[in-house]
């Protein structure tokens, strides 16, 4: 099934109350002046039957969290986006607005070797990915969350590496995930993908070659992230070659379903998430954005949209989901989750690396190029826009009511979301090179980050806190 309906050229039309079904706040509705000229009695009437975001998201997270008791959403920080999937921390989570690299710092660590793995958090504990690329080696990482000292190195592989790699990628960068009981590593060696299977003191519990990767028209290396889901650890692998999205047992390895994708090279972590009244696993890339069963692999439903390659997770709220990207082509797009291919509404920005957060009814995008949009999430409406600096490859969190990104150069913005008008609270600054996204955890906000080039550069990951001033 490849469905799509095209945008009216005039502009979007769509259902009066879908205004409400995006997550529009009311007082948002009545203030913004550019939402009250397309507002319709209808949409005033249905105020009423309006459930705020933030208690959808409770409730979904809570049903996502079931089969992980032993996360702690306002402690841990699991898995690629954080507890909830969407770059969301939880709301009794308040880390500083501003910072640097001697500012709000509680404590600073050297990081060995070169990745973009994104810090994860459990229980008192950082665990990330890293290569050595002089000596080729992959290994997982744990620090301390407490005083920044380095636990155990657990050596993973040796040796493998590809020829060639895209300068801004790396031989570890995709993120770790952790159930409560293990952690899990992907890494590409030796024209494959493996996952790795950890206990909290770095042994491997088993280890699972998932299938061969040799990408030969673009050689630019390995990116996504495992997920989890249930009982299962999801992994994709998209290349010029065989490609598959595959999902095993997470206690015991054994694959669980396996399902060809195009053979395209493209990146994109793919994220589970509850819309349109159940599960779906949804990714973007090969020209589609498309939506599988997470319990069998079983696709549910595809449309024509974005491009070939994308990097970034796709976000929704309510029933319509986005994704963006890309290379060659560049697009966002909303795409209503329910089977129908609706497409809502699409423009022709990117963000190809990084992923786009949504918060109250709006998309945020801080676009390749650095410059931000505001989106209403409904119908597309640019709120506004604001040139920031760029490139941009780090995903955004949003924590304290604030949306912290940070661009390749290592300027940290923290804007508070808004309708009106892009509202910068601060810029910090980690750095040189800034690739990885923050973790948080209770009032801590974790980065790894760069400095200097060749064989001067180092690696830091860094715990900022408020605490650091008592």
């Amino acid at each position: 099934m490849d469905t799509r309906r095209e945008m009216d050229p005039g502009g979007t039309r769509i259902p009066p109350n879908a205004l409400l079904r995006g997550g529009l706040k009311p007082a948002e509705l009545l203030c913004n002046r550019r939402a009250a000229g397309r507002l319709s009695v209808f949409g005033l009437l249905s105020i009423a039957q309006f459930v705020a975001p933030e208690t959808v998201r409770g409730a979904q997270a809570q049903s996502d969290l079931s089969a992980f008791p032993k996360i702690v959403p306002e402690r841990d920080w699991p898995w690629w986006r954080g507890p909830f999937r969407n770059g969301h921390a939880a709301a009794k989570c308040r880390p500083p607005i501003r910072f640097g690299e001697r500012e709000n710092v509680l404590w600073r660590s050297t990081v060995p070797g070169r990745g973009h793995s994104s810090p994860i958090v459990f229980d008192q504990r950082i665990f990330l990915a890293t290569a050595d690329e002089a000596n080729p080696s992959q290994s997982v990482l744990a620090f301390s969350i407490n005083d920044g000292h380095l636990l155990w190195t657990a050596p993973i592989s040796r040796g493998g590496f590809p020829e060639n790699n895209h300068p801004k990628n790396t031989e570890a960068s995709p993120t770790l995930a952790s159930d409560g009981d293990h952690l899990f590593a992907v890494f590409f060696h030796h024209r494959a993908i493996h996952l790795t299977a950890l206990d909290f003191d770095g042994r491997a519990v088993w280890e699972r070659t998932l299938g061969a990767f040799h990408p030969q028209k673009y050689e630019y290396g390995y990116a996504p992230s495992p997920v989890l889901y249930r009982n299962l650890v999801i992994v994709a692998a998209e290349h010029d070659g065989p490609s598959w999205i595959v999902a095993l047992d997470r206690r015991t390895g054994r694959e669980v379903w396996r399902t060809e994708r195009p053979p395209n090279i493209t990146f994109s972590t793919p994220v589970v998430a509850h819309v349109a009244g159940r599960d779906q696993l949804l990714i973007s890339g090969s020209n589609h954005v498309a939506s599988y069963h997470p319990a069998n692999g079983r696709l549910l439903w595809q449309v024509t949209g974005t491009t070939a390659a994308t990097c970034g997770t796709m976000v929704w709220e309510g029933d319509v989901v986005f994704a963006s990207g890309g290379y060659p082509k560049a697009e966002t797009i909303a795409v209503r989750a329910d089977g129908s291919g609706q497409v809502v509404w699409k423009n022709n920005q990117k963000c190809y690396e990084q992923s786009m957060i949504v918060v109250g009814g709006y998309l945020y995008a801080l676009t390749d190029k650095g410059v931000m949009y505001c989106w209403r999430t409904a119908d597309g409406a640019e709120m506004w826009r604001q040139r920031l600096a760029g490139p941009v490859s780090s995903s955004p969190v949003y924590a304290s009511g604030h949306i912290y990104w940070g661009n390749e150069a290592g300027t940290v913005f923290v804007i508070r979301p808004s309708a009106e008008r892009c509202e910068l609270v601060a810029e910090n600054r980690l750095g040189t090179e800034l690739f990885a996204s923050p973790a948080v955890s209770g009032d801590r906000l974790i980065y790894r980050f760069a400095t200097g080039h060749g064989s001067q550069r180092i690696e830091t990951l860094i715990c900022i806190s408020q605490l650091a001033q008592r």
